[in-house]
């Protein structure tokens, strides 16, 4: 798929004039990270400039559906640029990288992957996720909850019911410069446990060291496939980064920031 993708790519860009302007790069807050160096990397290869904007999924489909002027879209799922690419509004979606659902903890929680339910059910500790459809990180969420089902009847209502959705949605907080959003309302008190992408508990743990990164059992996991789409109408460079993300380049610096990179030898 990935290699037929770029074939489609590198025919489309020899149809589509060069800019000088920066390729409009629209993409997951998920990726803020990975992209940024991976843009860093383009632009020191080819003297081609990234303008990225970065945020939920869900809200920056809208945005471009309305017709913000994005030329590349990476989401945190696959839904979103399906969309875009089924209203004729961009090419084909191609998966580029993979996450996968994981618990960051307050310091003093004590839960491991065998504890996780329990506390996630517990009255008493705070829950935080994402805002669903406005961010795929919440619809993942609700994911779980629904498999809880299978392991204690009655579970994912009583989950969706105390769940806190503190991030995604219109007016969520935003953290400092270099800091992460999720260990700060943890820090904060607003959330003892929050459910995030693993690279984003991560990047939360580099804050502070002492928070807790849990997987989830297996019977509850939960994966995250994204998306890449270029535009209508965008540039030969906007069809250009989108090979590079595609490549080996591109894929290892997605790879080292803790993703599952399928276009690698090796991985699935």
């Amino acid at each position: 798929m990935i290699a037929r993708l770029v074939l489609v790519l590198a025919g489309a860009a020899m149809s589509v004039p060069a800019q000088a302007e920066p390729v409009q790069l629209y993409a997951a807050g998920s990726l803020r990270s990975a992209l940024t160096e991976v843009a860093a990397a383009f632009d020191g290869k080819t003297g081609i400039k990234v303008q990225a904007k970065f945020g939920p999924s869900g809200t920056l489909r809208e945005e471009i559906a309305a017709g913000a002027p994005a030329e590349l879209f990476a989401s945190a799922n696959m839904e979103h640029p399906q969309a875009l690419a089924a209203a004729n509004k961009s090419g084909p979606v191609v998966l580029f990288a993979r996450n996968r659902l994981c618990a960051l903890a307050r310091p003093a929680l004590r839960v491991n992957s065998a504890g996780l339910l329990a506390a996630m059910l517990d009255p008493a500790v705070k829950l935080g996720t994402s805002t669903p459809r406005a961010d795929p990180a919440g619809d993942y969420a609700w994911e779980l909850f629904r498999k809880t089902d299978t392991l204690q009847p009655g579970a994912a209502a009583a989950l969706a019911g105390k769940a806190l959705q503190l991030v995604g949605g219109p007016g969520a907080p935003t953290a400092p410069p270099g800091r992460s959003v999720y260990g700060m309302l943890i820090a904060e008190g607003r959330a003892d446990l929050f459910l995030t992408y693993c690279t984003n508990a991560m990047a939360a743990r580099k804050d502070n060291p002492d928070l807790q990164m849990v997987q989830l059992p297996r019977e509850l996991a939960v994966a995250a496939d994204y998306g890449l789409t270029v535009i209508g109408d965008a540039s030969t460079d906007a069809y250009r980064l989108a090979m590079f993300i595609l490549s080996a380049d591109g894929q290892r610096i997605l790879a080292a920031q803790g993703f599952a990179a399928p276009a690698l030898p090796g991985e699935y």
